[in-house]
């Protein structure tokens, strides 16, 4: 069975980043489109190489041999794909903190393990620190989101139950999946409601139980033009605010300082080795859980008492997963 395309493209990725040569054609083919025509392995390998390019991914080819110019070779040099140095102000790297999470995808990690298992099978020298580059940085807590990124990737109908925002009411819906998003802190699935005949929006955390393929591959078109961010911000509810008060110490939470409401210096905290200010800020209420959560000890929220219990439950999953 060959590959889906998003793992294709991480493999072949992942495959001319980790060596130090440049891979011969026919061990391309070999490792990535394994039992592929002669013509389908060109068509796709060519496309293949065009949509990295095009996302900034700089394919080179060279000779493999200095002698012999008949057999080109590619690689991918981490030093062309990594950033420059950068130096940070401490608000800019406040922020570069915020956009950083880590996000242990398990598909994405599965390809990946699998495709430098591969290379080493084959003997092949591999530089595993070059992976560092292409970590992925999003969080993904949402139980249904492998079914509709797998289902996006393949153009198949999913079908699931789904709790509306009231919580009143739980139905079985029908969705051609056009792509995933994350908007205002939350993970959505954007496509064609096919009970309903429109296009819908529905929050990953909402749905209930398992998420369940609901026809072949390919069963679909997904409409030119479509921007499924426009369209997530369009239809999804728009996000609520809340008003928090957070103990934040001295020289920590540049952001939160920002764009509080008002600071209170030197109040007191839970223990008297600390300085502490009072920080009140307004925020969107899923932004505000990861935007605490980021600072660690550094910040501790004093109200409201449903952010506390968030910030709560969501450290203790963390604790429960690396038990």
């Amino acid at each position: 069975m060959s590959v889906r395309k998003s793992e294709r493209l991480m493999n072949l990725l992942i495959m001319l980043l980790v060596q130090r040569h440049y891979v011969p054609k026919g061990r391309i083919r070999e490792m990535i489109y394994p039992g592929s025509s002669d013509e389908a392995f060109e068509k796709m390998f060519e496309r293949d190489k065009d949509e990295l390019r095009s996302l900034g991914v700089p394919v080179e080819i060279g000779q493999i041999d200095a002698y012999f110019d008949d057999e080109p070779g590619y690689r991918i040099r981490p030093d062309d794909l990594a950033l420059p140095d950068i130096d940070l102000t401490p608000d800019e790297a406040s922020v570069i903190g915020l956009a950083t999470r880590v996000w242990q995808h398990a598909k994405l990690a599965e390809a990946t393990t699998d495709a430098v298992r591969k290379l080493t099978a084959l003997g092949v020298p591999v530089d595993t620190a070059a992976l560092d580059i292409v970590e992925p940085r999003l969080a993904a807590e949402e139980p249904a989101f492998d079914v509709f990124w797998e289902a996006v990737q393949e153009r198949r109908p999913v079908a699931f139950d789904y709790r509306t925002a009231q919580g009143t009411e739980t139905t079985t819906r029908h969705l051609q999946p056009w792509g995933v998003t994350r908007y205002a802190g939350r993970w959505y699935v954007v496509g064609l409601d096919t009970d309903r005949g429109e296009e819908r929006v529905f929050r990953l955390s909402r749905v209930q139980g398992e998420a369940r393929p609901d026809g072949p591959p390919a069963a679909y078109d997904v409409p030119p033009g479509t921007d499924v961010s426009a369209l997530a911000r369009r239809l999804a509810p728009q996000p609520v605010h809340q008003q928090a008060s957070l103990l934040v110490r001295r020289g920590a939470g540049v952001l939160l300082r920002r764009g509080a409401d008002s600071i209170e210096e030197d109040v007191p905290g839970p223990d008297d080795r600390t300085r502490w200010d009072r920080v009140r800020v307004t925020r969107e209420s899923q932004g505000l859980v990861e935007e605490v959560l980021t600072h660690g000890d550094a910040v501790l929220v004093e109200e409201p008492a449903t952010l506390r219990s968030e910030v709560v439950r969501r450290l203790q999953a963390v604790v429960g997963e690396s038990a």
